[in-house]
């Protein structure tokens, strides 16, 4: 029978190494040892077996007893019931970073390999981690329409004196988020962290003037609230690889994050700009803008920027991933309106003549402006 194996790591006893001294980072490691064996007495059984090599920033145990509490059964469940545990008490008592993992150990497969099966444990806890993190950030966006619906629907309850044109635009603006929101919950379990293929989706397709107007609406009550003006440019008749449920959301969140770090009764504007059949749609703030050394950091899973307001983290990590998993790209940098510029890159469909694009750089004309298309 496999032995679940629990793996615990503190990745700062390395940076402590480097900063104090091999000495410094000895005598932390023997506190954690002393901590590890503390938190693991609570949760396991006599028979399961700790282990730890001096001067390393792993802990680990072995779930080898036969008799175990309910709570803590020799499977999955149980030992992640048990690594919880472990790692909550430990990180409390050192206050320390604490990295958490599991794996199961076959005599006949992992002989001999301790070293890689702590790893494999390791990267086991990893993944879990983003791909909690990548559901949770999917739920937190799923909000998103969920808000627009009951806005709508609340503001046509509450006042009967609203005229019927606008009456029936409200309703279909809410009947269309309903339709997105059922979509995306349909669709939440293909989007799994473990699963990025580059091809998913590619047949997928997006009228980016149809993506637009939905954007329109579903930020209008976010932009009404923070008091900003949301200049969404009309993008022509241009046809983009992508999923466009998925484009509306990363557009939505793009534009809620320009509205949140912007200024008070600031300025967001939004348009596509396209060459040589990519798209750019470009989303421009007047905001504080994103330091250098954070633009890079700001897609990562949890990750916040030094001027950010509170929030989870989690948005702009699913941005890329719904853009780089369509085979398009995401970047951000210095905003020709003092702000952050966001540009989401995607593939345009059957060439310049399916989307009325020109093949080269010049200016793309449509109802309101003139864009000159820059590279």
């Amino acid at each position: 029978m496999d032995v679940p194996i629990l793996a615990v790591r503190l990745p700062q006893l390395e940076r402590l190494a480097w900063e104090r001294g091999r000495g410094a980072a000895r005598r932390l490691e023997r506190r954690a040892s002393r901590a590890f064996a503390q938190s693991a007495g609570r949760v396991l059984r006599a028979g399961d077996l700790l282990a730890h090599e001096p001067a390393s920033d792993i802990f680990a145990a072995a779930l080898a007893a036969k008799v175990r509490h309910p709570a803590v059964q020799p499977m999955d469940p149980g030992a992640r019931t048990a690594i919880a545990r472990i790692g909550a008490a430990l990180e409390a008592s050192l206050r320390l970073e604490v990295q958490t993992g599991w794996t199961s150990y076959d005599a006949a497969r992992d002989a001999g390999a301790v070293p890689a099966l702590l790893q494999r444990a390791l990267a086991h806890g990893a993944l879990e981690r983003e791909r909690f993190a990548f559901f949770s950030a999917l739920g937190h966006e799923l909000r998103t329409p969920l808000a627009s619906i009951r806005g709508y629907l609340e503001t046509l309850l509450e006042d009967d004196a609203i005229e019927p044109h606008t009456r029936r635009r409200f309703t279909g603006i809410a009947y269309r988020e309903s339709l997105r929101l059922s979509r995306l919950i349909e669709g939440m379990f293909e989007m799994s962290m473990l699963d990025l293929r580059p091809s998913a989706g590619a047949a997928a397709r997006a009228q980016l003037a149809g993506v637009f107007e939905a954007v329109r609406d579903a930020t209008f009550d976010a932009a009404r609230r923070t008091g900003a003006a949301v200049d969404v440019e009309p993008p022509g008749h241009v046809l983009v690889a992508i999923d466009p449920d998925r484009l509306i959301l990363v557009l939505v969140n793009l534009i809620e994050n320009a509205l949140k770090h912007g200024r008070a009764q600031g300025h967001v504007r939004v348009r596509n700009l396209s060459c040589d059949g990519t798209a750019r749609i470009v989303i421009d703030d007047d905001g504080p803008g994103v330091k250098p050394d954070e633009r890079e950091g700001i897609f990562a899973l949890g990750a916040r920027g030094r001027t950010t307001a509170a929030g989870t983290g989690l948005g702009l990590a699913l941005v890329r991933l719904l853009v780089e998993r369509a085979g398009g790209l995401v970047t951000v940098g210095p905003s020709p309106l003092g702000g952050a510029r966001f540009v989401v890159a995607l593939r345009c469909l059957h060439g310049a003549a399916a989307s009325g694009v020109p093949s080269t750089c010049g200016v793309m004309k449509n109802s309101t402006s003139s864009l000159v298309c820059e590279r």
